[in-house]
């Protein structure tokens, strides 16, 4: 008898099991209580404002590379009306590329909890069925696919950017840039779709109270939660700290002192350089790049083209040549920086003098010894070579340069992105380009 009412029993449990069994289409498979409408818009005004200053810094580096200026510049092929020009970068104030670039980076690493929260929170939404429900809805996924596809693969190749971890096929320089444009596709439908709806919501009001309550749910609250464990802002908070976080252990990059030693999280913090006047960042040493003692060494000849002809310099008869100083930093695209380094050579508008050009210096193209990888030759624009800051730089904070930043002679222009301070310069070619 025990065991018949055993058996008995089971068709009478079977519809809780099947009810349990189910699909991320199912409402009911999604039971937390934290999501509802409030948390995901506090957290998606944090990325509208966050990712929208990454955009506008992004766009910035691109123009930092004066991407018109010579094919060399920009690694972006068939970009079309993309590739759109923005204006001459400036040389001043000398921090500018420092600052844009040092917020694009920093930004994008502390919006990484935010963005995955956020994520998290709409997870519900992504998997409802029927996939379109009318041409509107049809659109407004697609535009979810393309925002959140670009989002994602945006985060993920400019992390394992900033750890030069170069795991993606291609160049990150023209992955990432269609990448911003197939983000912002999604980013600005996405936004056009959901105007209508949001403007409602600000005309009729949200009440004080949570507006997805289970006597009232919203259509992103669990209708089965779970008991809570976490409140909202709780949740909030976890993401907050999770983003402060990121940023203590990542801003010092940008910072000497006490917040680089404790910028654990990225190559170019976190570690003393040593001492010595070399002692500061550098992302590709000399034996990296494979430039050897021999290359460097006593038959070195700087080659300057232009109208004057081909003029051969040796690095003694450089520093035999009127020398100048600056005070110029080093910044990455990887987002991390030096403070101001005291560099001394000879002006590029010098060199554009003697090269035929002595009243008004034209753009300039430079070529490293370096024999392969990106960025071994670079464009500077005119007004570049016409800053009094912008150097052939022979020496270092007093010292002659170390190889591995740049020994016999390297660019340092002001404001411009580090590529563009080609090291172990071989040869200078003025003229429009």
């Amino acid at each position: 008898m025990p065991e018949r009412r055993r058996i008995a029993s089971l068709p009478d449990r079977l519809p809780d099991r099947l009810t349990a069994l189910r699909t991320p289409a199912d409402p009911g498979f999604w039971r937390s209580p934290v999501r509802g409408v409030r948390f995901t818009a506090v957290l998606g005004l944090v990325l509208l404002v966050g990712l929208t200053l990454l955009f506008v810094t992004g766009l910035l580096s691109y123009a930092a590379y004066n991407p018109d200026l010579d094919p060399v510049n920009d690694k972006t092929p068939g970009k079309g009306l993309l590739g759109f020009y923005l204006f001459a970068w400036p040389t001043g104030p000398h921090w500018l590329y420092r600052l844009t670039q040092g917020l694009h980076v920093t930004v994008g690493i502390v919006l990484v909890p935010v963005l995955l929260a956020k994520l998290w929170s709409v997870i519900p939404r992504l998997f409802a069925l029927p996939p379109a429900r009318s041409v509107g809805h049809a659109l407004e996924r697609i535009s979810l696919l393309l925002l959140v596809g670009g989002a994602l693969f945006e985060f993920l190749t400019g992390l394992l950017n900033i750890q030069l971890d170069y795991l993606f096929p291609g160049s990150f320089y023209t992955l990432h840039f269609y990448g911003a444009w197939v983000f912002l596709a999604g980013f600005v439908a996405h936004v056009a779709l959901k105007l209508p709806q949001a403007v409602r919501v600000l005309r009729s009001g949200i009440p004080r109270g949570e507006p997805d309550t289970p006597a009232a749910p919203g259509p992103l609250a669990a209708p089965d939660p779970l008991p809570a464990t976490l409140s909202r802002r709780g949740a909030l908070a976890m993401v907050g700290a999770g983003s402060l976080l990121l940023l203590i252990t990542s801003a010092g990059r940008s910072f000497d002192g006490p917040l680089r030693r404790l910028a654990l999280l990225t190559p170019r913090g976190g570690t003393e350089q040593g001492p010595g006047p070399n002692a500061f960042q550098v992302n590709k040493t000399a034996a990296a790049v494979r430039i050897t003692p021999a290359d460097t060494g006593e038959r070195w000849r700087l080659t300057v083209r232009g109208p004057a002809g081909e003029l051969r310099f040796s690095r003694a008869e450089l520093l035999a040549m009127e020398q100048h100083s600056a005070a110029l930093p080093i910044a990455c695209v990887e987002g991390w920086s030096t403070s101001d380094q005291l560099w001394r050579g000879v002006r590029l508008s010098d060199l554009a003098a003697l090269a035929g050009y002595p009243d008004s210096p034209p753009d300039v193209f430079v070529e490293s010894l370096q024999r392969s990888g990106s960025f071994r030759k670079a464009a500077l624009r005119d007004n570049q070579v016409r800053d009094g800051r912008s150097l052939l730089a022979l020496e270092v904070n007093g010292a002659p340069l170390s190889p591995d930043h740049g020994y016999p002679a390297r660019i340092i222009v002001p404001a411009a992105p580090g590529v563009l301070n080609t090291k172990w310069v071989e040869t200078l070619t003025f003229g429009e380009l």
